[in-house]
């Protein structure tokens, strides 16, 4: 399936903040798993979904920086937590909170990736987007992509410097 083109509704896509929405990956990011929550809300049916990248939720106001920084920390080995902003497949959109770790094989080497994402509280999408609106702008300074993302990656580093902390301290003091 390729990647449909979508425009942004400007509605949210709503899910409780009692729900979890679960999705599983191959090492490559194509998605293995998606849970019931996970369909609804994005509006794609599991075999829509299943062995695609999973970054066909991908709104195009989410900076391309910090999948950059979630990818870098998690093809590392490490877990990362971020706010996302993803499009569900008829424009409208949803925040989430992510929890994205390594799923690990009997050797111990990544098999792929596990994301638990719950509903952030508006407040902290309130103080986010602004950052995330000043990262897009540093990536569109840019000519190639991948320069538009070390600039923005070097922005956000340099204003976490300035606050004296790491990025997982900064996105839960969000």
């Amino acid at each position: 399936m390729s990647r449909p083109k979508i425009t942004p509704s400007g509605r949210e896509s709503p899910f409780g903040v009692d729900e979890i929405i679960v999705s599983k990956t191959d090492p490559k990011g194509r998605i293995t798993y998606a849970n019931d929550v996970f369909l609804r809300v994005s509006h794609y049916r599991e075999a829509e979904v299943v062995g695609q990248p999973h970054n066909l939720i991908r709104h195009p106001d989410m900076p391309h920086s910090i999948f950059k920084l979630l990818w870098e920390t998690i093809q590392g080995g490490d877990e990362i937590f971020a706010y996302v902003l993803n499009m569900a497949r008829n424009g409208d959109h949803y925040w989430v909170f992510a929890h994205v770790t390594p799923s690990r094989d009997a050797q111990g080497r990544i098999a792929g990736y596990h994301s638990n994402r719950r509903k952030p509280d508006p407040g902290q999408i309130a103080r986010i987007e602004p950052l995330y609106r000043d990262l897009r702008q540093a990536e569109q300074t840019q000519g190639r992509i991948k320069d538009g993302m070390t600039a923005a990656l070097n922005r956000l580093q340099d204003q976490l410097k300035s606050r004296e902390m790491s990025y997982d301290r900064f996105v839960f003091s969000v």
